[in-house]
């Protein structure tokens, strides 16, 4: 052995010496074996009409998204850079608070002189909002400090000048507002009451000699906080405050006040502070504000709900306080249609990132010096995608309804508005978060860097968990509306009407004992085990709080003992509104691939719900066996996904340059000549 390692030395020694090329090594490495990208459109087909598929999707105004994200490609405001020999545009995350601040603003004067907000408050109607909606949730996509200004101003303060105003209002500040003559924002939080608004302290009174509302803040819990344009560029607000007329409350109502002057400078009798620094949305300027015997002329009361006379008469034609006060809360209802739609958009960016990756990247291998296997090839990796690119498919169509529902309110149908966008805020925002983090994870560590956006969105859509109403208290809402409905009913002894209910006025589904294949892809067992299971709930729930009352509770005290049913109704109700849109969406196609492949995406969504709730098991819902079953199904149909795992991602119809670098030539994104 020595003998032989003396030679290899010499013959090594003899070679350097002579300037000879080394022997090749068995272990020697060469290119060949260097991973190469591949795009998975080599691989992948597409079993189906992506654009069809995408019309579903988007459900609404496909041309108008598609000229606003060429719009936002042609201008170097959003960043654009060349990465693996494609264009991307992307905020600059790196940036700067005060920079990502300025260029938020530069961005919208830019979609401004477009005329990307023309009508999106002077005009009306059904086919006006839709547009609205659709533009908002295309700049939601590029940034979500863009979209948040933009419903800061346009769908809090300027709803809340429409709605609770009357015509001296819409003709002073509509028309300015649009076209940012006005830069609004909506103060309601406070540093002492965010969800409770019931509660706010601050306070307004009203001087008869001189006929204004005199506004203050009385104490340090009272000052508004988290108020998104007020630290540097709104210059008027809608502030929610007590209305103290001779000595008496009136509840919360709604002002317009003077913030800042068209300089920009502080107007007297208040003080702004900055929030500071966040962990994502710094484009948006987050501020605190401090009124002091700060005076504003009667007129600024908005007065739709209830009106002030020059004497200092309270009038308004709703005389229950707790009617009145529900009126005072509309345009937040619009804040949860616009958030639900968003979280859905933001669950599409991570998820077309994440699976594009997963069918490029491969990682280790099967066999002793085999081929390296792609993530998505892996059953852990489907598994860990495929259910949420599935819960994110009929969730769209739920956002979809809803926006349908809401711009074709009427009085008659606004409780019912209230209830869903409370339930689907919740879920929906919840369920991106999920999302975006096994993303995040699906793509090891590229998803920690900024530029590859995944990462980088958790921080920025984290606030919709609890923005408009923490999700929690949302979801409590939602079992309240169900409980009063339920109850209201049984006193009457009227058939249920309303909030998805009319399934109780039928006998109780009964489940099969032997769950098979054919049986759980089946849409009306989905739609048994899903009503079932919001009926039994609904019943418990009620029955608990009826029990607990009837112990001497009172009807707060059993709603707060009985919270965790409570929640596991919120839960059911919601997530048997969002089947229901999908199953409506699937039964108008005619047959072929895409109502196919909708199918499977439907069973999934439907299975991985069963799969997830413990209360199937915990109320007896399904056996033991049956939940067995259903995890098993579930294994399945990731299988059965996997094939068409790019085309579902490409129908969400986002331009690849809206992704990021490690959707596609990850390689060359991070060659040496692209750094």
């Amino acid at each position: 052995m020595s003998e032989n390692r003396a030679l290899q030395r010499a013959h090594i020694l003899a070679n350097h010496l002579l300037q000879s090329p080394p022997l090749p090594s068995p272990n020697s490495i060469t290119r060949d074996v260097c991973l190469q990208y591949s795009p998975p459109e080599l691989n992948e087909s597409y079993g189906f009409e992506l654009n069809e598929m995408r019309k579903l999707l988007d459900g609404h105004n496909v041309e108008d998204r598609d000229w606003l994200y060429g719009l936002m490609m042609q201008s170097n405001l959003f960043n654009r850079k060349e990465r693996g020999g494609k264009i991307f545009v992307s905020p600059d995350y790196n940036q700067t608070m005060e920079q990502q601040r300025e260029i938020t603003m530069k961005r919208i004067w830019y979609l401004l002189d477009n005329g990307v907000f023309k009508g999106w408050l002077t005009e009306s109607g059904p086919e006006s909002e839709l547009k609205k909606l659709a533009l908002l949730e295309v700049c939601g996509i590029y940034d979500h400090s863009v979209s948040i200004k933009l419903g800061v101003h346009f769908f809090l303060w300027g709803n809340a000048v429409k709605f609770f105003g009357t015509r001296r209002h819409h003709e002073k500040w509509l028309k300015n507002t649009e076209d940012y003559v006005v830069k609004g924002c909506f103060a309601m939080t406070e540093l002492g009451h965010g969800s409770n608004v019931r509660g706010i302290e601050t306070v307004t009174t009203y001087d008869s000699r001189t006929e204004e509302f005199v506004i203050n803040t009385p104490c340090e819990s009272a000052q508004k906080y988290w108020i998104g344009g007020a630290a540097k560029h709104a210059t008027h607000t809608i502030v929610f405050s007590q209305l103290n007329i001779n000595r008496t409350n009136q509840g919360v109502h709604a002002f317009i006040a003077q913030i800042r002057d068209q300089d920009g400078n502080i107007c007297p009798n208040i003080r702004i502070a900055d929030c500071g620094h966040k962990i994502g949305l710094n484009g948006v300027d987050n501020g605190r504000i401090w009124f002091d015997n700060l005076r504003i002329p009667r007129e600024n009361l908005l007065n739709s709900v209830a009106d002030v006379s020059a004497n200092g008469e309270y009038m308004s034609a709703i005389k229950d306080p707790d009617q009145r006060f529900g009126a005072f809360m509309a345009p937040l209802t619009s804040g949860r249609v616009t958030i639900a739609s968003s979280a859905i958009y933001s669950a599409k960016v991570g998820l077309a990132i994440a699976i594009r990756y997963s069918l490029s990247r491969r990682a280790f291998s099967i066999t002793a010096n085999g081929p390296e296997v792609l993530l998505l090839d892996y059953p852990s990796h489907q598994r860990r995608l495929l259910p949420l690119l599935a819960k994110t498919y009929a969730m769209s169509f739920a956002a979809n309804d809803l926006k349908m529902v809401y711009v074709k309110r009427t009085p008659e149908t606004n409780k019912a508005i209230h209830v869903v966008s409370s339930g689907l805020k919740a879920v929906l925002t919840w369920h991106n978060m999920r999302t975006l983090q096994e993303c995040r994870e699906a793509v090891g560590g590229q998803g920690i860097k900024t530029e590859n956006l995944v990462g980088q969105l958790k921080g920025e859509f984290d606030v919709q968990t609890t923005f408009e109403g923490d999700n929690n208290v949302l979801m409590q809402q939602v079992s309240k509306a169900l409980f009063a409905e339920y109850v209201s009913c049984k006193k009457r002894n009227k058939p249920f009407k309303g909030l998805g209910l009319e399934h109780m006025n039928s006998s109780r589904p009964v489940l099969p004992t032997q769950l098979t294949s054919s049986t759980l892809r089946c849409s009306q067992f989905q739609s048994n085990v899903f009503c079932l299971r919001e009926r039994d709930l609904l019943e418990r729930f009620t029955s608990e709080v009826a029990q607990l009352q009837g112990r001497g509770e009172s009807r707060e005290s059993s709603f707060l003992v009985t919270h965790q049913l409570a929640e596991d109704l919120g839960k059911a109700f919601t997530e048997k509104a969002i089947l229901k849109t999908i199953l409506d969406a699937e039964v108008k196609l005619p047959a072929g691939s895409v109502k196919d492949v909708l199918g499977l995406v439907r069973s999934m969504y439907a299975l991985i719900c069963l799969e997830e709730d413990p209360s199937l098991l915990r109320y007896g819902y399904l056996s033991r066996d049956n939940v067995g079953d259903v995890r098993r199904e579930v294994s399945k149909l990731c299988g059965e996904l996997k094939p068409h795992a790019l085309a579902l991602v490409d129908s969400f119809g986002i331009p690849d340059a809206f992704l990021s670098p490690i959707a596609f030539n990850w390689v060359e994104a991070n060659a040496w000549s692209s750094v």
